[in-house]
Formats: C-alpha cells, structure tokens, sequence
C-alpha cells in the first residue's frame, strides 16, 4: 500500500488541554464555538470508548506527572475514533481523487478508514515498506525518505518545537519501545514482550493501559491496539515497532493540523455591540457625506464665502465626533466586571466576562443528571431476582442471612461485593458499616455499602483475591472481575456488572430464588424480568444486573493473551445473579430552579445516560416533565401515519413555534433523525433525552444551536466536555472533573439554583446597557449633531469645536453613565423571555 500524502484537513474548533490550577480563566474573546457544529466537523470523527481495557495482578498503573490524562490535546479529540461503517453510512462516495495517491481531497474519516497497516502481516508490511525487522533502513534509504517526508514534527506555531531526537524518524524505521518511553511516532508492533502497555491518556483522556499486540484486534485503525501512536507513553514491557505514519500524517499530527488555523469566534455580545457599531458608522458616513455633497453642490456654488474648505472640513469631523459615543467602551466594561462581581457574590464563578451577558439570553438549559440535578449519593433501594422481587434491600439481608441461606442470596451478595471498586475509608473503619466513609464512585459505594452490610462482607472481601478486570466505561457500560473460583481445577469465575439492556442479551441462565438453582432463562423469564426492570425504573430507580460465569482459559494469567480472552468471552454465556435498584436523589432546589427557567421563558432539557423510563421518571420528580400523560417518542411520531419530515416542514413554515408537549428520545433514535426531523424535535417544550454517549450530546447541543437557540449546558464529568464546550454557555459544578471546569465558562460553586442568580445578572447586563445606550446617544451625539446640521444649512455658528466635543463625551458623559451602570433590576427581569432580551 502507497504511504498516504498529508492530507487536507477541515477547520475543528478545538480546546487547549486543561492546564493547573483546576479554574483558569479566559480573555475577553470567546472561545470558538462555531467548530462544534455538524457542517464543520468532519463527519465520522466521535468519542468513544469501546477500547479494552484491563488490569492483571503482575501490573499496576503507573503514575507518570508529566502526561496528564487531561492534557496535551483538545477536549473534543480526546477519546478520538472513527465510526467508520456509520461514517460510510451517512456520506456519499467520495469522486476519486486526481492526484497521483487518491488521498489528497479526502477528510480525516477517509484517512483513517483507508489506512491498512494494522491489518497486514508483519511480512506484508515490512516487503511494502521496504524494510528489515532486524537492520532498518539503509543509509541510502532513509536519506530518501527524509527528502520525501520531511522531518517528523507536528505543524505547531513556529515557535513551538519538537525535540531533535523524534525529527528524524521515517517511514519504515524500526524504533524499539522500553517502559517509560513516549512513542516517536505512529508505529505498528512487530514484537513485544506479552506485558507491554500504553497509557493513550494524551489522546482518550482516560488512564486506563491499554495492551499491545501484534495482530490486529481491530478493524478501526484507531482502535486497534498493534499501533502505537505517537506522543503516548509505554507503561509496561517493551516491544519493537515499525514506523508508519510521521509528523503531520500521525493521528497527533492530524489532530495539531486540524487546530492550526481555528479562530475564536465573538460571544453574543461581541456580536451585538459591532452591530450597534457598524449601525452608528453607516449613520456618520451617511452624514459626513450628505454635508460634503451639500457644500459640494450647493454652499460652494451659490454661497462660495459662507463655508470654506477647512470649515466644512471641520463641519464633517464635527459630525464623526458628535456620532461617536467615546463612553461606550468604558461603559461596557465597567458594567460586565460590576455583574461578574455580583456573580461572584452568589456563588457563581464566570471565567471570561463575555460570558455575563449572554447567559441572560440562554433560552435553552441542556443538564445532565448525575452529580448535576441530583446529589450523586446513590444508595440501594430495592433488590430482585429474576423470578422474585424483594420490596426492600432488609428483606435481601433477611433472606441471606436466614439459618439456611438461599444459595442465590449468596451469589448475589458475593457477585455485588466482589465486583467492585470501593472500599471503607480506613480512617473511619472502626465505626458501624452505615456511618464509614466509602472510596470510590457513586455506584459502586451504593452497592458496597449494600454489600457490605450483610454477614462475612469484610472476610470475604479480604480472602478473595482479584486476578482480572476490566473497568466500567460509558460505551461498554459493564465492568468485569476475575477471581478464583472455589474447586481450584483451573477455572475463574468472571463476575460482571452493568446495564441490563447491554448485558440481558448474553444470558442464558439464571439464579431461582424460588427453586434455588440455576435454571435456564427462557422467554417467559426475560419478560418476568423486563417487568421488574420497568417497575424499578418507573420509581426512577437506576437498575444495574448482576452476572457470573465460570471460564477456563487458556493463556497464561497476566499475559496479553489472557486479557483479550477474557474479554472477548465476557458477555456470552452469562448466569443472571440478579438485579440492584439504585437511587439518587435529586437535589432540593432542581423542581424550584426549572420552574423559574420556566416562567423565565427558558426551556430546561435533561440529557442522560440512564434508561428511558428512570430518566422519564426523574423527568416528572423534578418537573421537567408536567404533564399527566406519558410523553411523545420517536414511535409515537411516526405512528400517526404522517412522516416527522413532513411535519417538521409545516412547522418549520410557520417558523416551528414551541410546542406545549414531551419528548422522550434515547440516543440511539438519533441517528434517524434527518434535518426536518431535528427542527420538529427542537420545537418540544420538555424534552429528555436517555441513554446518550458523549458524541450524541454533542450533537444535541449543536442541533438546538443550529436553529437560532442560545444553549447552556451543565455537567460535572468528563464525558460531559465536548458539550460543555460546544455550547454557547458551558456551565460546570465545582466538585466535578477538571476537564469539565476547563471547558465550562461558569463554575456554580454552591448550589444549582445559583444558575438563575446568574441569569438574573445576565438579563441585568442588558438592561443597564440599554440604560447607558438610551443616555449617551441622545445626550451625546443627538445633542452634538443638531449644532453642526444648524451650522451648515442655516449658517448658525458653532458653539463648540471638535476637541471640546470629545472632551465633554469622554468626561461630562462617562462620569454620568456610570450611575446608570449601578442601577439595580427595576422589575422581575424574569417576565421577559430570553428571545426579548436578545432583542
């Protein structure tokens, strides 16, 4: 295969890493939001996290300061890959390119998609590169691919550079990997040791290690882990590599391209005071010429001794003085650092003072749920199997601690304590189990302490040691532990966590509490265990199932190998343990703060990843839903015979009023949404949206922007930074990630009602602006102007010069204005909507 050329890349609005401390701040400009929209994204390019990942008992993950997971690389490319079959999908086939090597035209997604170094032999590759696994290039050879493909540098600023020592690799020089080395370049393994492993956190944003291997493990060249690109970090083992991809061709070349001509894009109200700007030009020019034309055509002909030239000259440059309103910058400023001083007063930190005005003029809230609406303080609600529902997680306690516990009972409680990452808080562990501290995320401490509780938690906890994992991630959405099983005869028992919409679908098997043995999971059990799903999420429980099986592997625990058997084998051939309701509370303050958001003509959307019908059911708990009757869904649109395209464009006619109804859309839904679609959906007044991903949220926010909306978004997580970023307002909590404070451009430092505080301010900017405009055009440049207009058609003399004018505008009017910036709200700034604000 031909070395593809560098290719051309699209303009991607892209964020610098998150640098220390946790809260930075930006400069007056905004940064660029118009990247985050669909037309100039290239196609294909999304966050996932499908990669494997797993951790053996003979490693642990290595702490390296100097690579960050959350720095060297742009929020929206972390967790960088490429669908490439949706991609081929959704895009026409591109014309065959003419230049010599096919690629010259095409976009990242068909660079990518076209590379097949991860899928040849070894021997394949290196007879098209011409070259030997064992002696390299030749002296002759890498003098000509030097010349061909340049030195191996990213395309920084010129005044960024890459060290001398990565600048001369080329295609087909073999590079050896040992632990602790950054990668040169994009290489593809020849050999390893069987234990090597890459922290690709610069490029993914996540820490987990990723394994190498040699044969291709994936059909997504991004995916695959037989390449190891460039700029991560060899963790573990050591291994040999040929290059294959340099400089701007490697994936963190594409990815610097890509950034190197962004421009930042002005905030709203950048972008209102150059319209009153250019309004107030046009309105000079016209003047200026009207008086020269005047003098022109008619002074200088029939009264030649009345106006001379450097008169009229005067009379022009009297004109532009008196039209210019010389307080307006300092107005501006003043009145935004006051409102980001009230701001702060209310717990509302804004990291640009941009940002003040136009969250004023958000007239859609996109929110995330977890850590955000609730208080992510998940306990355990409700415990069932898959023939028996228990209507408190005491009876499960009750029922495994019986004189003859049940056998599932046992497999349940082992399954819930054993696959977890929590752990009691040492400093608090002589205290009773329900008042110590627990480490770990939300879900997992929810079940520990659930666990935890019943008899022999801590015995067996301590004498079960963990041989494999694989940790939870929100594409895979399981997370997996190995351990020993009892008999000892080579076998593991693999026990797995996770969604039961993902994971139901590999079971075969189940526990009976009812005959206590493991029966097969027939038809009539998956709908009896589909009900107690729907019941639990009705009560806007999170429902989590609980697997287990036993595998005998054959690879060596530790190795490479064993990893990817594990994995592979995961989630097939599972025995349901059982099911888990988890709830979160929301937070006091959510039902008050949308019903605000509300009345203040703002419509507040939930975009989740939990099931539909918990999110529904969180929906109306916290009044984003208010209706009675279950809320519209992309079935129920297209039951009523007529095609949301065809609706959509009859109301996109009458320019798609809100529509005084609910939705409920679950991410996978929106791959079949076309652009008339998007402006019906865009057009509900509450709307949900479950069981999102990362990309699927991102491209919420830039439809709803599309369609003339000013959208904020809230979250705390990583996975909530490409939108955080794509929005017109990015609004992050201060216990979330440093990822998502980075993006945001407010940071609510207290409580969530604080938002409308800030909104509040926000609409109060407007107002005081309208004040200050209101006092400085007619008593400036109206009172100025009627002078110089009396002068040149009535001969009244001037009563000021030019330099008087300026002086009385930059000292007589600022010093006045400034009381109009103090003012407080003279009424509910609330009863106009945003739409008018904007006005």
């Amino acid at each position: 295969m031909p070395d593809p050329d560098i290719q051309p890349t699209k303009e991607v609005d892209l964020e610098a890493a998150a640098q220390n401390p946790r809260i930075t701040f930006q400069d007056g400009n905004r940064r660029g939001r118009d990247g985050a929209s669909d037309e100039d994204a290239p196609l294909g390019l999304t966050r996932t996290l499908s990669r494997r990942r797993s951790r053996s008992r003979s490693s642990t993950r290595s702490q390296i300061p100097a690579s960050s997971p959350y720095s060297g690389v742009q929020i929206e490319y972390r967790t960088l890959s490429i669908q490439v079959t949706e991609a081929k999908q959704q895009e026409p086939e591109l014309e065959d390119a003419k230049d010599p090597k096919g690629l010259k035209n095409k976009d990242d997604e068909d660079y990518f998609a076209n590379l097949q170094y991860h899928e040849v032999q070894v021997e394949q590759l290196c007879q098209q590169l011409n070259v030997s696994p064992g002696v390299g290039l030749s002296e002759h050879a890498a003098g000509v691919r030097l010349e061909r493909d340049g030195n191996n540098s990213l395309p920084h600023p010129k005044t960024n550079y890459i060290k001398r020592t990565l600048k001369y690799i080329f295609g087909g020089f073999c590079s050896v990997l040992w632990v602790g080395d950054k990668v040169p370049a994009d290489l593809r393994l020849i050999s390893h040791s069987g234990d090597i492993r890459f922290d690709r956190s610069v490029l993914t944003g996540e820490s987990d290690e990723i394994e190498g291997a040699v044969d291709q493990t994936d059909r997504n060249f991004l995916e695959s882990r037989n390449i190891a690109f460039m700029g991560t970090t060899v963790m573990n083992g050591n291994g040999v590599g040929v290059v294959i991809l340099t400089g701007p061709r490697s994936v963190m070349g594409r990815i610097a391209s890509s950034t190197a001509g962004v421009k930042d894009s002005a905030a709203l109200i950048q972008r209102e005071i150059t319209r009153f700007v250019k309004i107030i030009v046009c309105m000079t020019i016209f003047l200026a010429l009207l008086i020269l034309f005047t003098w022109a055509g008619w002074l200088r002909v029939d009264h030649p001794d009345f106006l001379s030239v450097p008169a009229m000259l005067v009379n022009v440059m009297a004109c532009v003085v008196a039209f210019i309103p010389e307080g307006m910058p300092v107005a501006v400023a003043l009145t935004l650092m006051m409102v980001a001083r009230r701001m702060k007063a209310v717990n509302v930190l804004p990291k640009g003072l941009s940002t003040v005005e136009t969250l004023g003029c958000v007239n859609v809230i996109c929110s995330d749920k977890t850590g955000t609406l609730t208080q992510n303080q998940m306990f355990v609600n409700s415990v069932a199997f898959v023939d028996q529902k228990l209507d408190s997680a005491d009876d499960f306690h009750l029922l495994h601690e019986a004189t003859e516990p049940s056998q599932a009972a046992v497999a349940l409680h082992r399954a819930a304590l054993l696959c977890n990452d929590a752990s009691f808080d040492p400093t608090t562990i002589h205290l009773p189990i329900h008042e110590r501290k627990i480490q770990g995320n939300a879900t997992d401490t929810a079940v520990f302490r659930f666990a935890a509780s019943g008899s022999a938690g801590d015995s067996l906890k301590k004498t079960t040691q963990r041989v494999f994992e694989v940790p939870f991630n929100s594409k895979n959405k399981w997370m997996l532990a190995l351990f020993q099983s009892d008999d000892k005869r080579g076998k593991y028992r693999a026990i797995i966590k996770g969604a039961p919409d993902i994971l139901l679908a590999g079971c075969t098997k189940y526990w009976s509490s009812e005959t206590n043995s493991v029966e097969t999971l027939n038809r009539e059990a998956r709908q009896k265990f589909q009900e107690i799903q729907d019941e639990a999420s009705r009560r806007a429980e999170r429902v989590i199932v609980l697997c287990e099986k036993l595998i005998t592997p054959r690879a060596v625990v530790g190795t490479n190998a064993f990893s990817d058997e594990i994995t592979h084998s995961a989630i097939h051939d599972l025995t349901v343990v059982g099911m888990l309701g988890i709830i979160d509370p929301h937070r006091p303050e959510i039902p008050a703060t949308v019903d605000q958001c509300r009345r203040a003509g703002t419509r507040f959307f939930m975009v989740t990843g939990d099931y539909a019908l918990t999110a529904a059911a969180i929906a109306r708990n916290t009044g984003i839903f208010t209706g009675t009757s279950d809320p519209d869904t992309i079935d129920s649109l297209h039951s009523t015979g007529e095609p949301i395209s065809e609706k959509s464009k009859s109301k996109k006619k009458e320019r798609a009023p809100i529509l005084n109804r609910s939705l409920l859309l679950e991410g996978s839904n929106l791959s079949r949404l076309n652009e008339e679609d998007w402006d019906f959906v865009c057009a509900y007044e509450e709307v949900v949206f479950a069981r999102t991903t990362p990309e699927q949220k991102l491209r919420i926010v830039t439809e709803l922007r599309a369609r003339d909306n000013v959208v904020a978004v809230t979250g705390d997580g990583v996975n909530d930074a490409p939108a955080l970023r794509a929005a017109d307002v990015g609004v992050a909590i201060v216990s979330g990630s440093d990822v998502a404070i980075e993006a945001a451009d407010l940071v609510l430092l207290d409580r969530f009602d604080s938002i409308i505080d800030a909104m509040r301010l926000g609409r109060l900017v407007f107002q005081n602006l309208q004040k200050v405009i209101s006092y400085l055009l007619p008593a400036g440049s109206w009172s100025e102007i009627w002078p110089v207009i009396l002068n040149v058609f009535f001969g009244v003399p001037l009563p000021l010069s030019a330099f008087l004018m300026i002086i009385i505008c930059v000292f007589t009017d600022l010093f006045l204005s400034l009381s109009l910036i103090m003012e407080k709200e003279e009424f509910d700034l609330f009863v106009a909507s945003a739409s008018e604000s904007q006005a």
